[in-house]
């Protein structure tokens, strides 16, 4: 059993040194907006999940029975675990909440480039206001995470649109309800299948050709202008919009930001401004997406709050970035590796490495009894800053050598004075 199961990940100690490193440009970019940092289990009730998206979604879940006969699952998403903490904490709460998590999430589904069973989903949210200034703020942190990593607008574009914009156009072919909702299902899929296939699907759900036309050449727009011509200057989404773009230029990131009517993202709950970052050569899945979803809390059986957030898996980033030369080499970060070179001595070299750490330098002591050549090409491989040598004649006169791997230079020490 050399391989790990199918769709998951080994992270060994150089891929651990490049996750965290990711985990730390997502932790900065949410900290430098002030949200706060939650976690939840990754084991939940499955009901979070099917009260939500129906039965169907149990295809894709990690779920069974647990020795209690209660059905659970490996979560698939981070969202509903917030809303079940926001509804447990209902009225008590200050509002608006800003918080994000790195959650580990598992579904059960074809594995492909950029796509695992399990991912990490950076997930930033705010709840408990309605203003389209926290959609904004929401961008600003990702703007903020993709500059921290060596990202340009030239490299991806964050593409912008509004569910009610679908609603409108739906609304005014008298559709809504459960057909809207499975016209956004196959909407989201636009860009993946044929235009014919995408208008079978449609005329499956009822819809004639002359809404399906209507739905296609509205859903094509690609700037404002003609948004605003197609539904009307009193349109709610045009006034939204407009609004939000107005507030990405006030952040200064109108550049990294284009309407697309086309964005509408397949999950039901989303109610206003959805988004979702691809780069620009369009080689790679979305990289991140996110949007309003003010009435998720009433599928689960609580009262809405507004609410707006994004998820941002930890798969697609890693490609882009090594396809852009972005991905740092990363060392181990030792300071110093300690040697005794006689076995008498790895007492006195246990007590140095103890010392060395005392005063905060991280230290790899060599367990065994190794040639200094060993010791040299270790602590070159372990990027370690110095070499330091406890040896018989230094060690009687109180001493140790160390050499600085960087320049070379050797000098002896006193005990006393590491």
């Amino acid at each position: 059993m050399a391989q790990g199961v199918r769709g998951t990940r080994d992270f060994y100690p150089e891929d651990m040194r490049l996750r965290n490193w990711l985990f730390d440009n997502f932790d900065d970019a949410a900290l430098l907006h002030g949200f706060q940092e939650y976690d939840a289990p990754v084991l939940e009730s499955e009901e979070l999940y099917t009260r939500k998206q129906g039965e169907e979604i149990t295809q894709q879940l990690y779920n069974f029975k647990d020795k209690g006969d209660r059905k659970v699952t490996l979560r698939p998403e981070m969202t509903p675990s917030l809303a079940r903490m926001v509804m447990s904490r209902a009225g008590v709460l200050p509002m608006p909440i800003k918080w994000y998590s790195i959650p580990q999430c598992w579904r059960y589904e074809r594995t492909q480039r950029g796509r695992g069973r399990e991912h990490y989903q950076w997930n930033v949210d705010i709840w408990g206001t309605d203003e389209i200034s926290a959609d904004a703020e929401l961008i600003s942190v990702l703007v903020t995470f993709f500059r921290s990593v060596g990202l340009t607008e030239e490299d991806l574009v964050i593409k912008m649109s509004s569910r009610k914009v679908l609603e409108e156009v739906l609304g005014s072919l008298g559709l809504e309800g459960d057909t809207f909702a499975k016209t956004c299902i196959i909407v989201d899929k636009m860009d993946k299948l044929p235009a014919d296939v995408v208008s079978k699907q449609l005329s499956d759900l009822g819809l004639d050709e002359n809404a399906i036309q209507t739905i296609q050449s509205t859903l094509a727009i690609k700037d404002m202008e003609s948004l605003e011509k197609n539904l009307g200057k009193e349109s709610a989404a045009v006034k939204e919009l407009t609004s939000l773009f107005s507030s990405l230029d006030a952040y200064g990131i109108s550049n990294w930001i284009e309407f697309d009517a086309s964005i509408v993202r397949g999950l039901a709950y989303y109610t206003g401004p959805v988004f979702e970052a691809h780069d620009r050569a369009g080689e790679l899945r979305a990289i991140c997406g996110g949007g309003r979803y003010d009435k998720l809390l009433s599928t689960l059986g609580g009262k809405d709050l507004p609410a707006t957030g994004f998820g941002f898996g930890d798969m697609v980033i890693m490609e882009l970035l090594a396809e852009k030369g972005l991905v740092p080499e990363l060392i181990s970060g030792i300071d110093d590796v300690v040697i005794s070179l006689s076995p008498e001595l790895r007492n006195a070299a246990m007590s140095v490495a103890s010392s060395l750490r005392g005063s905060g330098r991280s230290v790899d002591l060599v367990l065994e009894d190794k040639r200094l050549k060993w010791a040299f090409k270790h602590a070159e491989r372990s990027g370690a800053q110095r070499l330091v040598m406890v040896m018989p004649d230094e060690w009687k006169d109180g001493k140790v050598k160390i050499k600085d791997l960087e320049s070379g230079e050797e000098t002896e020490v006193s005990v006393d004075s590491l």
